[in-house]
């Protein structure tokens, strides 16, 4: 059977390492094989980016060699699918190499549109690229005092970061003995400060704590940045002097080339992983459109479920698991406090107080990330 996973990221790693190890006697005597597709040969370790705008990693501690992630026995090709013949059960590469397939996955992420915002990318800071989190690095640097607004787009990538980066500039303005020069605001889309209601219920009181202003019901329309006025749909203003954002996201442009998905959301069966409609195509992580958080444990767990449903597939000709919607989150709620946030399809996440104990776990994962990339954590 040749399995042919396209990204290397948190998913498309794991899923790849997985399959290695539960098909290796398959792999030694030909009867599997794994190849995976990615754009870079470099794997990133994404939720470093929200440190490297504080400043507290650098640009090369977030990168590994992608080969040096991977089990023996996954052919890797830094090569990205350009062309999706899913009737031929053929992927077409950028650099016009042709690879069959019995299943396919696709991990390929999401990315950062800040561009559907007129003047959101011209105006406000961001941390969702390398670039970006650099920038943003240098413009909090540069800050004196003033209003600092929160604004977020949707969807986006990694449901707390709204909140963790709200957190982080109040403390990072008091480590400056400026925080009384600081007005923060944050703003929100709903009716409430996070979107899961129990999460909601446990920052609203912390934001009032530490002198936090909110509104919420606003959804970003446009940034003046002349004025430096930010705009909502429902007809409001804010005025800001450094503007902070997490922008929406969509699935990845070769997939909306491709048209498998709206705004690059695959349509994917919430059990199964499977794109709806094929039974050997499956997405996994921040490219599918399962109503459920865009987050790396998101990737980590559908990687689980199907690495072990794929290896059933050719040892019992059957799945075995189906996926629950699990997620684990952490949320930084400073710089050295932070809870988390566990949940699946039927049970809410259900937040503790924050404690420096988390906070170091937190901190100790990070280091253990790649050890995790590779599936053995």
């Amino acid at each position: 059977m040749k399995i042919l996973i396209i990204g290397g990221g948190m998913g498309g790693t794991i899923l790849a390492n997985n399959l290695a190890r539960r098909l290796t006697p398959e792999l030694k005597s030909g009867k599997a094989k794994i190849t995976m597709l990615t754009a870079s040969e470099k794997h990133m370790y994404q939720p470093g980016l929200l440190y490297l705008a504080f400043g507290r990693v650098t640009p090369d501690e977030l990168y590994k060699d992608q080969a040096s992630l991977l089990e023996p026995g996954i052919t890797l090709f830094v090569d990205p699918a350009e062309e999706f013949l899913l009737d031929q059960n053929q992927v077409k590469s950028k650099s016009g190499k042709t690879f069959d397939y019995d299943v396919l996955v696709i991990a390929t992420g999401s990315r950062p549109v800040p561009e559907l915002i007129p003047g959101l990318a011209e105006h406000g800071q961001s941390f969702y690229t390398e670039e970006t989190a650099i920038k943003m690095f240098r413009a909090l640097q540069a800050f004196q005092g003033g209003r600092v607004v929160i604004a977020m787009g949707v969807p986006h990538k990694c449901p707390m970061a709204p909140l963790e980066i709200t957190f982080m500039l109040h403390d990072y303005f008091k480590d400056r003995g400026i925080r009384d020069k600081v007005q923060l605001h944050y703003t929100y889309p709903i009716g409430r400060v996070h979107s899961l209601e129990n999460v909601a219920k446990w920052a609203a009181p912390e934001f009032d704590r530490l002198g936090i202003t909110v509104e919420t019901l606003f959804n970003l329309k446009e940034v003046d940045g002349n004025a430096k006025l930010l705009k909502s749909e429902e007809g409001t203003e804010t005025p800001f002097d450094l503007l902070i954002s997490v922008p929406a996201h969509r699935g990845m442009e070769v997939l909306e080339k491709n048209k498998l998905g709206a705004g690059g959301w695959i349509p994917t069966n919430r059990h199964q992983l499977n794109m709806e409609g094929r039974k050997n195509v499956f997405a996994i992580g921040d490219t599918t459109n399962i109503p459920i958080s865009k987050a790396g444990s998101t990737a980590h767990f559908e990687a689980e479920v199907l690495g072990e449903n794929i290896a059933a597939m050719i040892k019992l000709g059957a799945p075995v698991r189906d996926y629950d919607g699990k997620v684990f989150c952490f949320i930084e709620a400073g710089k050295d406090r932070a809870t988390y946030a566990m949940f699946d399809y039927l049970n809410p996440p259900d937040p503790r107080p924050p404690t420096k104990a988390v906070h170091w776990f937190k901190t100790a994962y990070n280091k253990l990330y790649w050890i995790s990339a590779r599936g053995l954590l």
